[in-house]
């Protein structure tokens, strides 16, 4: 199992930057995959960013320029850096890791989420 706690929510302006961390209960260095996802006000959770156990790196064609995930496996942190917010950004941002069992079972754990609110 996998407890994972975010953090650096808040509230900022348009134009500005925030900096979201996850930091997992355990070593991320065989997690197959670790992500942020977003939901909306009144929509449907949404991939925002993907770092895979080979170290690459994706991120959703509406963050791209903007947004930056990366990872420190010695902290077991994942940090998402979101510059140039618009108030679209603005969404409850969870942290998500996908584990693979040596049979080949996959499991996904969540953080609890948090706010951001970007303000035009």
């Amino acid at each position: 199992q996998v407890q994972l706690v975010e953090s650096g929510g808040g509230l900022v302006q348009a134009g500005g930057s925030l900096r979201l961390s996850c930091t997992a209960s355990r070593s991320i260095l065989r997690i197959k995959s670790m992500s942020w996802y977003r939901q909306p006000p009144g929509k449907q959770r949404e991939l925002v960013a993907t770092t895979a156990s080979d170290g690459s790196t994706n991120v959703a064609d509406s963050v791209k320029g903007r947004f930056t995930i990366s990872k420190n496996t010695a902290k077991n942190t994942v940090t998402l850096q979101m510059n140039s917010l618009k108030p679209e950004d603005t969404a409850v941002y969870y942290c998500n890791a996908e584990t693979m069992s040596t049979t080949g079972f996959f499991s996904n754990y969540w953080g609890q989420g948090t706010q951001v609110t970007v303000s035009s």
